[in-house]
């Protein structure tokens, strides 16, 4: 594995899944890192030095050296690509990867439209339709959990950035009021995840 040769700078927001995933992969990969926290809240994304890494004004951004990059997904691939000889986190043959690439869809799409906007309502209030919310939770939890009866991961024998991509939203599901017990074989997969090497769990406020 290669090693970065000064920590990568990671932007996140502390109540961020997406910045969470991202913090958890360069812990796994075993890569240097400092964290910066952007107060969204306040609207520091939105300042000129912050567009000028991410233009659309999200977190989280990477620097590694001369790379500013943003999209937790991309940002994913990148370190995985980079930094992982082993192609163990994202594989290159067709089949697995586009299996991979499935799920890196699910977690922008159905995972973080269902239980992660649930979570930011509770949390934060946000203006968001609760019923599209909790049909979008009500359809993909069973999906989840019908994949991992099947198998310990979501792609092949081992973690991949698949299970990283969808960790964090659907372990934090309860917080917006998605009840995980229904599903075993979810809260099982929660399990193994966490006990990887280098887990870190989400960094709380407070």
């Amino acid at each position: 594995m290669l090693s970065a040769m000064e920590p990568i700078k990671l932007y996140r927001h502390k109540l961020s899944g997406h910045s969470h995933r991202v913090e958890v992969l360069l812990s796994l990969l075993g890569l240097p890192s400092t964290q910066i926290d952007v107060d969204v809240l306040k609207g520091e994304q939105k300042a000129p030095d912050f567009l000028r890494k991410n233009p659309l004004g999200q977190v989280p951004v990477i620097e590694d050296g001369n790379v500013v990059l943003a999209d937790s997904n991309a940002i994913m691939v990148y370190l995985a690509t980079r930094y992982d000889e082993s192609r163990r986190w994202y594989p290159r043959e067709a089949v697995p990867a586009a299996e991979v690439q499935r799920w890196l869809s699910v977690a922008t799409g159905e995972l973080r439209y269902g239980p992660g906007n649930l979570r930011l309502l509770a949390l934060l209030k946000a203006p968001i339709d609760k019923g599209i919310a909790e049909r979008q939770s009500a359809q993909l939890m069973p999906v989840l959990e019908s994949a991992l009866a099947q198998r310990a991961w979501l792609v092949g024998e081992h973690a991949t950035i698949a299970d990283v991509a969808i960790y964090t939203y659907s372990a934090l599901a309860p917080e917006g009021g998605v009840s995980l017990e229904p599903y075993p074989s979810l809260r099982a997969w929660h399990r193994r995840f966490e006990a990887l090497p280098g887990f870190v769990p989400m960094p709380r406020v407070g």
